[in-house]
């Protein structure tokens, strides 16, 4: 056998990608050992086959009619190009890949190589992030409500008890008075008051609706859930020059966690320092987790931005307070609820190294 087909054989056989060669009528003459794993098929199972036997629909009936149109017009569609689709196991499961076509001639006849690449653990990596994303963004949506409610109903409870007031009062006054507009005046104060009860007792109601929202909790692993959250963080960070150190400790132990409400804390906190590093030349962002004092773990995010002005330190964490030019400041504000809920603290100090650590530290559950 000539050194340049073995040479060839073995490039096949150990090539990592599935390897494919069809004839001009899309009959298999090469079908490599990656193929074997990927779609499940031996190789004397699919030689000589008809290559639509990998395909799902609606690839399998649209295969000969475009290898048909290729040859009658010579009108490419993926040849010479990669593109994403879909491939047919054995199984009659799917999976996605990637597929670059060559064309090329063996011994005066038309053929086309095909390369594929197994995208399917990328895909279902994406799709998981999306669907964290949208769990996140759910969760952040309720929380923000719940958090803008609570601050809402604490703000206009002080103006409606003055409004009660005052409509006792004048009912009082107008108690002296006889004839028809005292009796108007009368009953538009008891209008007045009682309409003030009903917004009262709505917010009531509100702040109670709040309140009674619990975490759900389940037993986590909490590196996993934070190097899940960073990922989360930095997807479509406006600066993609922060340069990440996670300083994870293996020696953790499990937590107690709704581990959605905890990843929206790290999401929050990640983004924070990300955009607090917009204009700074020195972007390192660290996060890093310990075993805290007592039966506690610990979680750090610090970064080496301007750090936080000395006039929002004392009140960083309240509703409506915040730093950005944009925004309604209540982002730390239910990062703090979230981790008191779960019976932790959120705190804030200057880092060494110029900018701000934010550490949040939750109950641990030994083994």
């Amino acid at each position: 056998m000539p050194i340049s087909d073995v040479l060839f054989r073995a490039l096949i056989a150990t090539a990592v990608d599935g390897i494919i060669l069809i004839d001009e009528f899309g009959n298999i003459q090469v079908y490599n050992e990656a193929c074997e794993r990927m779609f499940g098929y031996r190789a004397e199972e699919v030689m000589g086959q008809n290559v639509k036997v990998l395909m799902p629909p609606p690839y399998h009936a649209e295969h000969d009619d475009y290898l048909a149109h290729y040859r009658e017009t010579g009108e490419r569609k993926i040849i010479g190009i990669g593109r994403e689709v879909v491939g047919r196991r054995k199984n009659g499961t799917t999976f996605a890949m990637y597929l670059s076509v060559g064309e090329g001639r063996l011994n005066g006849e038309r053929i086309f190589l095909g390369i594929i690449h197994d995208i399917s653990q990328r895909k279902e990596t994406e799709q998981r992030v999306q669907e964290l994303q949208k769990e996140l963004l759910h969760a952040t949506r309720l929380t923000t409500t719940g958090q803008l409610s609570a601050a809402l109903a604490h703000e206009l409870n002080q103006p409606l008890t003055a409004i009660m007031n005052y409509a006792g009062v004048l009912k009082e006054l107008t108690q002296q008075s006889t004839g028809p507009h005292g009796d108007m005046a009368r009953d538009i104060a008891s209008k007045i008051a009682e309409q003030t009860a009903r917004a009262g007792e709505i917010i009531r109601r509100l702040r109670g609706f709040v309140s009674k929202r619990e975490p759900d909790r389940a037993i986590q692993d909490l590196n996993a859930v934070i190097e899940e959250s960073i990922a989360l963080g930095f997807v479509g960070a406006a600066d993609t020059s922060v340069r990440l150190r996670p300083n994870l400790s293996p020696d953790m132990p499990l937590v107690s966690m709704d581990k959605v409400q905890i990843q929206q804390v790290m999401v929050n906190l990640v983004r924070n320092a990300v955009e607090a590093m917009q204009e700074t030349p020195l972007k390192n962002l660290t996060v890093s987790t310990a075993r805290d004092s007592g039966d506690f773990v610990r979680v750090s995010v610090s970064d080496t931005g301007p750090g936080l002005p000395k006039e929002v330190l004392d009140s960083l964490f309240q509703p409506f307070v915040t730093t950005k030019a944009y925004g309604l400041g209540i982002g730390l504000s239910i990062c703090r609820t979230i981790v008191e809920a779960h019976g932790g603290r959120l705190w804030t100090e200057p880092n060494s190294a110029g900018g701000t650590v934010f550490h949040f530290r939750l109950p641990a559950i030994e083994e």
